[in-house]
Parts: C-alpha cells; structure tokens; sequence
C-alpha cells in the first residue's frame, strides 16, 4: 500500500484544526483562570502547569 503524506491539509483539515486549537486554548485558559493544572505536551514529555500541581515524589524540591 502506498499512501502519500500532504504537507499541507485540506482546507476542510485546517477549519478543523482551528477549531481543536481554539477548542483547547479557552480550555486552558478556563483552568488557569480557576486555578486549575493542566497536563501538556512539552519538548516530547508530559508537564504539568498551574497553580494546584499535584506534589509527587518527580516535582517535590
């Protein structure tokens, strides 16, 4: 099976993608705003953010 890869997506795809994008963004916004963490993906590896971050034995110092 030979599938090729778009760089680009369709413009059905890119409505889409903005939609996700926005989708997530008042999200994250929401759980700042309420002082709420979030888990992101950051330089390949999960992180989590925001002000009630749960103390684990990887984040205590």
């Amino acid at each position: 099976m030979n599938t090729k890869r778009k760089s680009t997506p369709s413009p059905e795809g890119q409505r889409q993608l903005e939609t996700l994008r926005q989708a997530v963004g008042k999200t994250l916004e929401k759980k700042r705003r309420l002082g709420q963490y979030a888990v992101i993906w950051k330089d390949g590896k999960p992180v989590i953010t925001g002000e009630d971050v749960p103390i684990t034995s990887e984040n205590a110092h």
